[in-house]
């Protein structure tokens, strides 16, 4: 049973940094993609990042090219998500997601793409 931990959000000013931990589990992530979706009050779950487990092909939304980087760290089964220059707009709840699959060439970026989803964590940006 796959398992993904999100960690790692607050409340932060705006133009400060946060750095989001996805612990996984119950699986070998090494045909897996992993993403990140965030959806803020009132708003559609939206797309943020994503990064292919065997290939460290990486993928972003515009809204955060630049400001926010996603990595693995295959020794911790845990993805992150850095972001830096933060934005009032950026205020939402971020989820982990996987992905099944080798993704070369590829990362996928919509949700229904992704079959496991973490319970989320609170970002807040203040201006």
């Amino acid at each position: 049973q796959v398992q993904l931990v999100e960690s790692g959000g607050g409340l932060v000013q705006a133009g400060g940094s946060l750095r989001l931990s996805c612990a996984a589990s119950g699986r070998t992530f090494s045909s897996y993609a992993m993403g990140w979706f965030r959806q803020a009050p009132g708003k559609e779950r939206e797309f943020v990042a994503a990064i292919s487990w065997s290939s460290d092909r990486t993928y972003y939304a515009d809204s955060v090219k630049g400001r926010f980087t996603i990595a693995v760290d295959n020794a911790k089964n845990t993805v992150y998500l850095q972001m830096n220059s933060l934005k009032p707009e950026d205020t939402a709840v971020y989820y982990c997601n996987a992905a099944p699959g080798y993704y070369p060439d590829y990362v996928p970026s919509m949700s229904y793409e992704y079959r496991y989803w973490g319970q989320g964590t609170q970002v807040t940006v203040s201006s």
